[in-house]
């Protein structure tokens, strides 16, 4: 099978999209299917993820985004009674919420109803976006409290039924603020956590809150939040001195680390807003591999993996998890590139 990579394109059948927890499939989390691409020989190896420590060396360091997933999905009823779905994506300020109505276009001023009293007011496009919105919202609460109470985990079409929070969460989630789940991390478990120590593997974290995803698969990423603490910074010095391997869990961690640069170019604690767009000609500089899902046709984040893995391999690597059925989506498999 050939992959058409120059326009990041190829067609995704139906029935390999993920569409329940691994749980709801008879698995463990940490049981889903996993594919090793080698990126000096285009060796591909067949896999289970709760393998991923063999397939690691003693001081290779592996990287996690600790955000944990929000409940950030909620009803809102406009001023003619219809009711639309609002998904929360990126506090900015106090009161201020980049939102998307799903499905539906907003216009500014204008005012939807929330749970409990609650509302919100469309101030202005999001960056010239149509689907991406300023909105103050007026809740009864404090923001997360009001989200635990009244919203549902973002789910979108190809997911059946409706799932808890923790399906949305990954083991190792520590900072609330994410609107949908840093997923290529989904599959760890304690078991796979503790092999990294016996096998003295190092692990480190960093925070980044994604925002929603974009139904328009070329739409580039927007800003999102981040912090890259001194214990991540060091451990990534000290992986590096040793000749070790730095291994981002998702692109969000690929994301923070290359954010987090010096004017010097060398890796900083810092923490901020983050509008870095990572592409081939852009490259990377602080990871050396890659853990992440399966990303749909153009979606954005497909340019980030060909600036780690390059073209050529990418595409193998994409062929193969096609015509082995690999699973799409947060629920689905994962791809490690070494």
């Amino acid at each position: 099978m050939v992959l058409a990579m120059d326009a990041l394109d190829f067609t995704l059948p139906e029935e390999l999209e993920a569409r329940e927890p691994p749980e709801a499939r008879g698995l463990a989390r940490d049981e889903v299917r996993l594919l090793v691409s080698y990126r000096a020989d285009d060796r591909l190896v067949h896999a289970h993820f709760d393998a991923l420590p063999q397939f690691l060396e003693p001081g290779d360091l592996v990287v996690v985004n600790v955000s944990a997933t929000l409940p950030a999905a909620l009803r809102a009823v406009r001023e003619d009674g219809t009711a639309i779905a609002l998904h929360l994506s990126t506090q900015v300020d106090g009161p201020i919420w980049i939102v998307e109505g799903r499905e539906t276009r907003l216009t500014a001023g204008e005012h939807v109803s929330l749970p409990a009293g609650g509302s919100a007011t469309f101030l202005e496009p999001h960056r010239g976006s149509w689907r991406l919105w300023r909105a103050q919202l007026d809740l009864p609460e404090p923001g997360l409290a009001y989200l635990h109470r009244h919203g549902k985990p973002i789910a979108y079409p190809y997911v059946k039924g409706e799932w808890p929070l923790e399906m949305y969460q990954t083991v190792y989630a520590a900072a609330p603020g994410s609107a949908e789940m840093p997923s290529a991390g989904r599959a760890f478990s304690t078991r796979v956590i503790d092999a990294f120590r016996d096998r003295s593997v190092g692990l480190a974290s960093i925070v980044l809150h994604t925002g929603v995803s974009s139904p328009e698969k070329d739409e580039p990423p927007y800003e999102e939040w981040y912090d890259v603490p001194q214990s991540a910074v060091d451990a990534v010095s000290e992986a590096r001195e040793n000749g070790s391997r730095v291994i981002a869990v998702g692109t969000t961690v690929v994301r923070a680390l290359e954010s987090s640069a010096s004017d010097s170019g060398g890796l900083i604690a810092s923490r901020g807003w983050t509008d870095v767009v990572i592409t081939p000609s852009r490259g990377v500089r602080f990871v050396d591999g890659l853990l992440t899902g399966f990303h749909e046709p153009k979606a954005s984040h497909l340019a980030m993996l060909e600036a780690i893995a390059g073209r050529g391999h990418l595409s193998k690597a994409y062929a193969s998890a096609l015509e082995n059925g690999y699973l799409w989506h947060e629920f689905g498999d994962l791809h490690l590139i070494l």
